[in-house]
């Protein structure tokens, strides 16, 4: 049985939660609480599997709620949240730098026409996140940001990897990430230069009606100008471009942003392997490829386009990954060109570009 601690201040919420996940029967609703102080509280004392938890509370809210948890009690935690609230959307963003694991948007009850499909994108999500093993957080840790010397080091180290200054600079970095994905993205780009020199594309799988969040709250964390993606924008340097809900983001030959509607790629739209193929096609050995934590193997395919190319591929270890799926099927597929931990990902794409 997966235990679960339903966390939400709204009786009627809870009930509703509890209704749905109780579908389930590898799923067991241990407790209930309305707000952050009583989540730390029956955390402690029922050890849950997994907390479904709310941001807005009276008394600590879920942002705090998750910070404490991480730090004293490290449990999977999933947020279920509005994203018609801009707080709220802010908040849930910051809870997964937190460790959080992953956001969805509250269903809203039996008479709504999407409540089948959010009920069982609920339960799912509950029951492959309750498997992740979650790390203890610690209070004030900070990573420090790329410095002359980190790029001196990648560049004149012999051990360091695939790069001399004689060969050909990346023009693009395209970055793919689902769950852990936020978090990872934050640091990253936080410890990128302000004078970055080309653009970056990003595929971050999120629940619909949440890329404008991750948009705002990315943009206030790095020196980077971060956005949604637009279809047929120049790409300009020191650029962070998001994939905006339901489209390929791709790219043409003439450095113009491509997005698509076409069918999903193995239930993913947008996809890692659309943009991968994409900028493989359009920039060639001049590409440079990213896959961060996440379930499953989106992206993975794209990659392999990525190396026919002659661009550079980097993936994420397992030790800093929330979720080894898709950086753990990249380098088993042999593709990969060199494994880093998070906080050493940003001096190598600096030294690559």
């Amino acid at each position: 049985m997966i235990r679960v601690l339903v966390v939400d201040d709204s009786a009627t919420v809870r009930t509703l939660l509890t209704q749905i996940l109780g579908e389930d029967p590898e799923i067991q609703i241990v407790g209930e609480a309305c707000d952050g102080e009583e989540a730390i509280r029956f955390t402690e004392w029922l050890r849950p599997d997994l907390i479904t938890m709310d941001i807005l509370m009276p008394r600590l809210d879920g942002l705090a709620a998750t910070k404490e948890i991480m730090i004293r009690f490290p449990t999977p935690i999933v947020l279920v949240t509005s994203s018609q609230k801009a707080r709220e959307v802010e908040s849930s963003l910051a809870s997964l730098g937190n460790g959080a694991l992953d956001v969805l948007e509250k269903p809203i009850g039996p008479l709504a026409p999407q409540f089948e499909e959010s009920s069982a994108r609920l339960i799912a999500t509950v029951k492959g996140m309750s498997q992740v093993k979650v790390i203890r957080h610690w209070r004030h840790a900070s990573t420090p940001s790329v410095t002359a010397k980190d790029l001196d080091h990648w560049l004149k180290s012999s051990s360091s990897g695939f790069l001399t200054p004689k060969d050909v600079r990346s023009r693009v970095v395209a970055i793919v990430a689902s769950t852990g994905g936020p978090a990872a993205l934050q640091t990253l780009l936080s410890h990128l230069p302000g004078d970055f020199p080309v653009p970056i594309l990003i595929v971050q799988h999120i629940t619909p009606g949440f890329a404008d969040g991750l948009v705002a709250w990315l943009k206030c964390s790095c020196q980077l100008e971060v956005k949604l993606a637009e279809n047929g924008e120049k790409l300009l340097r020191r650029t962070v471009y998001i994939a905006p809900d339901g489209q390929h983001l791709g790219v043409s030959k003439l450095g113009t942003v491509a997005l698509s509607t076409a069918a999903p790629i193995r239930g993913f739209r947008p996809s890692g392997t659309f943009l991968f193929e994409s900028v493989a096609r359009a920039f060639g050995l001049s590409s440079l490829a990213v896959i961060l934590t996440g379930m499953g193997e989106d992206g993975v395919a794209g990659l392999s386009a990525v190396r026919r190319a002659g661009g550079r591929i980097i993936a994420q270890n397992e030790a800093t990954s929330v979720i080894f799926g898709m950086p753990g099927t990249a380098i088993a597929s042999g593709v990969v060109d060199v494994v880093l931990p998070l906080d050493e990902i940003a001096a190598r794409i600096a030294s690559l570009v």
